[in-house]
């Protein structure tokens, strides 16, 4: 297979779910030789990447202050010289493709687009639809994380593939290692509303204090959310049971110690860290909401599904799972049985697939 030159661009690399994604995909193709670059417009990075690859930072204008406006100039005045030119971009979240797409068509540089969250739970608003309606038309290739949207981005653009996060860790082994009593949850706290970590504070505020041993360990960055979620665990009395432990670089080391990974998301794409937390043996429960985790458990055989928002069913499901240490380990041993079409090398390789059918 020819090597390839492709270039990552996305707004920040801050903690997230598509900046991980793109930071997996990035090392995977640097480390298969192929010639990799991240091009971000704002803020720092949380993501160790390969030697490998170049980062291009075009971050500091004081006039073009919004992400859109800087993009669409500084891709324009890079691609304009050819020698800066890839085979091909790989573009991800919100309305970066409307800069993108542009410059892709301008300089003959093929583009795949990738959407990470389902369309009906999007913010559609006038640039949005005019992303969908009008530019996706020009692009040679969108990726989406679920069957669920195939149907509605076949009517936008010419080739939708179905392709799965990447799992960033390998699958845990010693899955009969000791753990602590610890429910983990993690994502980033200002998108609390998102997340549904208001709802999460209320659903362990009726299971934590009857069993005294037992933290909540909510792990991401966000001041503002850290400040309403704590005041909100202070409320309901649960603040020394529960554990705001702010962005981790170490999140491998925290789910291998902990027993329970709880997701209480209104919406997803497909959750990288439902994924995460699988591959290091926790017992996962999750909302079966519109779409994502449904691709990634399999109810009562290797985690559970909960009626979507139903909060009663959730706190007596998760004290269920507290109480059964046994059910816990059934579905650790059952883990290993969904990962295999997440993992970095499948992934890459349907990714590799893909690049080349458009170049």
């Amino acid at each position: 297979m020819s090597k390839i030159k492709i270039d990552f661009i996305i707004g920040r690399m801050l903690s997230g779910g598509a900046e991980r994604v793109v930071a997996n995909l990035a090392n995977y193709f640097a480390e298969n030789g192929h010639t990799v670059r991240i091009i971000t417009f704002s803020d720092a990075e949380c993501y160790e990447l390969n030697s490998n690859i170049e980062r291009i930072r075009f971050h500091n204008n004081k006039i073009l202050k919004k992400v859109l406006f800087r993009s669409l100039y500084y891709l324009f005045h890079f691609y304009k010289h050819k020698q800066n030119r890839p085979d091909v971009i790989s573009s991800h979240i919100g309305l970066m493709g409307l800069a993108t797409i542009p410059n892709a068509r301008l300089f003959n540089i093929k583009i795949i687009i990738s959407e990470h969250f389902n369309h009906i739970h999007q913010e559609i608003n006038f640039f949005q639809k005019i992303l969908w309606n009008h530019f996706y038309k020009h692009i040679d290739a969108l990726t989406i994380l679920t069957k669920y949207d195939q149907d509605f981005f076949e009517t936008k653009t010419k080739k939708v593939v179905v392709m799965e996060n990447p799992c960033s860790f390998d699958m845990h082994d010693d899955l009969d290692s000791p753990r602590e009593k610890v429910i983990l949850a993690v994502g980033n706290l200002n998108r609390y509303t998102h997340k549904g970590f208001d709802n999460l504070l209320e659903i362990v505020a009726t299971v934590l204090p009857k069993y005294p041993n037992w933290k909540l360990k909510l792990v991401g960055a966000g001041e503002e959310g850290l400040k309403l979620l704590s005041a909100k665990s202070q409320e309901l009395g649960v603040s020394n049971q529960i554990i705001f432990t702010g962005f981790r670089s170490d999140i491998k080391k925290l789910m291998i110690n902990s027993e329970i990974f709880l997701l209480t998301s209104r919406y997803e794409g497909l959750p990288m860290v439902l994924i995460e937390a699988l591959s290091q043996g926790l017992a996962c429960i999750s909302y079966d909401c519109v779409s994502g985790p449904s691709d990634i458990l399999t109810n009562n055989l290797n985690g559970m599904l909960v009626n979507n928002q139903d909060k009663l069913e959730m706190s007596e499901k998760l004290e269920l799972l507290i109480s059964d240490n046994e059910l816990r380990k059934k579905y650790r041993s059952n883990s290993a049985q969904q990962l295999k079409k997440f993992t970095i090398d499948n992934v890459g390789k349907k990714w590799l697939k893909l690049i080349n059918e458009i170049i």
